[in-house]
């Protein structure tokens, strides 16, 4: 069974090219771990809720765009021996894959108010995950 990691962001509107070039490589590494597949989507219609909301949940400014993205896994197994890998690189950055230094792709977003989570699907309707 496949598995799931949620991902939710504030980003800087102006630097959505910044943000696009910072995941195009640093998505590569998670295919190299074993995902399936990345997906990175940019908000365009994300309304204010009554009482929480994308925006709320990661503090998102004005100008700031709300980024949803995923990491298709085939199973648990791979996806935590893959995270196990990117999260290392933070203790041992001898270790450190070079695509991950902060240094050559810095973050344009605020990592303190990313929010993720692992997921396992319940109900996978149509093709897609899994497939």
């Amino acid at each position: 069974m496949s598995y799931i990691d949620g991902f939710v962001i504030a980003v800087p509107t102006a630097n959505k090219e910044k943000f696009i070039a910072h995941a195009r490589l640093g998505d590569g590494v998670f295919l190299d771990l074993g995902a399936i597949r990345v997906v990175e989507c940019w908000g365009d219609d994300v309304p204010d809720g009554k009482v929480t909301d994308f925006r709320k949940a990661v503090q998102a400014k004005d100008d700031e765009t709300v980024v949803f993205s995923w990491i298709e896994w085939p199973d648990k197994a791979t996806r935590d021996a893959g995270m196990a890998t990117m999260m290392g690189w933070m203790a041992h950055p001898e270790k450190a894959d070079p695509r991950m230094d902060p240094a050559k792709n810095p973050m344009p977003f605020d990592g303190m108010r990313l929010i993720f989570g692992g997921f396992e699907p319940i109900v996978i309707v149509g093709p897609g995950i899994g497939q």
